[in-house]
């Protein structure tokens, strides 16, 4: 069974940093796409950041470019979302994901969510 979990979250003045960290179990990843998605209040789930596990391939939604990276880790099964230049409005509950396709990927499984807060 899959399994995908989220840490890293916290609370962070604008232009800080944070890192998060989504570790996946219970299947071989090299054929998933990964992905993380947020969900602030009263808006709708979107799109951060996908890769595709196997050549490592990302795409980005237009309002993170530049200030967001993901990235993976082989050995530790692990995707990870460097988050630089932070706003008050990437704050949102994130969530990883994993599903399959590229580059419009079809999400199966997602973690927990770990919330992100930025003061102004």
């Amino acid at each position: 069974q899959v399994q995908l979990v989220e840490s890293g979250g916290g609370l962070v003045q604008a232009g800080g940093s944070l890192r998060l960290s989504c570790v996946a179990s219970g299947a071989t990843f090299s054929g998933y796409t990964m992905a993380w998605f947020r969900r602030a209040p009263g808006k709708e789930r979107e799109f951060v950041a996908g890769l595709r596990w196997s050549g490592g391939f990302t795409n980005y939604a237009d309002s993170v470019k530049g200030r967001l990276t993901i990235s993976r880790d082989y050995a530790q099964n692990t995707v990870a979302l460097q988050m630089n230049s932070l706003k008050p409005e990437d704050t949102a509950v994130y969530y990883c994901a994993a599903g399959e396709g590229w580059p419009n990927a079809k999400y199966y499984y997602w973690g927990q969510g770990t919330q992100v807060t930025v003061s102004s």
